[in-house]
């Protein structure tokens, strides 16, 4: 059994361990059972600790091989060189709680001593045939993980993918118009867009909340362009929390949000408040009577769910309308 390609965790080891621990317990007990001249809790005890041995044995052994050996060999010589480990670490692991059992006086030593190779040989070849069955169950289990990342991956980038049209669109105008009024305007505006655009193509899913806040600031400078400055941000946010990761979009949503449902052709008052693990998106614009989630909003507590990061919730206080990203620890 190679894990070079399979990563087998220190967790999967962990079931491994307690599995031949069980293992060895039952084989033990039925012998236990059967015959008279064993009927001693040490044959269980000897039994439950030779199956932990082994376990033990093959998680150094084929640690060792995996982490040091195969990836300095030819790929070819692999499946030998995991078999020849495979049957060391049953082997070994059995010889090994035989040898310390061996310094005490146990009915079920004695029974055994003169068929101890003979049992250490039919073992490591065992361990070899139950290293054939873990190494296709690992792999199948970390084959089902990659396609499930892989389609979770691909469902977040179709909610990315999603977004912002409009404001492209809206931007491109704005742009369009100030050419023939303010050249200058125009051009600074045609680099902002160029910013936010460079920033929004990153395959990053997760960004800081600091390059979030850039980006937020960034669309809406193009933002105000249309609305004449009429779009003010204010932020509360301890410096501690920019290294905080958050979706990408995700406050600059909730601000376009505030923009499209609460703007009334005078001042808007957008506040970012960040403590602990809540971001909170608020302003003093038109509230909403009867909320319901379109695609912006649908689109952000999708993304949430999917990276299992928090969820998104929304409350009309002090006649403000406020929509809160509550982030898991």
């Amino acid at each position: 059994m190679t894990s070079v390609e399979l990563k087998i965790s220190l967790k999967d080891w962990l079931y491994i361990i307690l599995i031949g621990a069980l293992f060895g317990f039952f084989i033990s007990l039925f012998f236990f059972f059967i015959n008279i001249n064993l009927k001693e809790f040490s044959t269980i005890l000897f039994g439950t600790v030779s199956a932990v041995f082994i376990a033990l044995s093959s998680f150094l052994l084929i640690t060792l091989s995996n982490d040091y050996i195969l990836p300095r060999v030819d790929k070819k010589f692999w499946y030998p060189i995991s078999f020849i480990f495979s049957f060391l670490s049953g082997f070994f692991g059995f010889l090994s709680s035989f040898l310390l059992f061996s310094l005490g006086d146990f009915t079920v030593v004695r029974f055994i001593s003169p068929f101890w190779l003979y049992i250490s040989t039919i073992i490591g070849f065992f361990t070899f045939l139950i290293g054939l069955i873990l190494h296709q169950f690992v792999s199948m289990k970390y084959r089902n993980e990659s396609i499930k990342s892989e389609i979770l991956e691909t469902k977040i980038k179709a909610l990315e993918n999603e977004l912002n049209p409009h404001f492209l669109f809206n931007a491109l105008n704005s742009i369009s118009e100030l050419i023939y009024i303010d050249q200058k305007k125009a051009e600074k505006a045609t680099l902002e867009l160029s910013t936010f655009l460079r920033n929004a193509i990153t395959k990053d899913t997760l960004i800081t909340l600091e390059n979030e806040i850039k980006m937020v600031q960034t669309y809406l400078t193009i933002e105000n362009i249309r609305f004449e400055d009429n779009i003010k941000i204010n932020l509360d946010i301890n410096t501690k929390e920019y290294e905080k990761m958050v979706p990408k979009f995700s406050i600059q949503l909730l601000v376009e949000n505030a923009i499209k449902h609460g703007y009334t052709q005078k001042e808007l008052n957008i506040n970012i408040c960040v403590k602990n693990n809540k971001i909170e998106v608020s302003n003093d614009g038109l509230i909403s009577k009867d909320i319901t989630f379109g695609t912006g909003l649908s689109n952000l507590a999708n993304r949430l769910r999917l990276l299992h990061i928090g969820k998104l919730d929304y409350e009309i206080k002090d006649n403000k309308m406020h929509f809160i990203i509550n982030l898991k620890d």
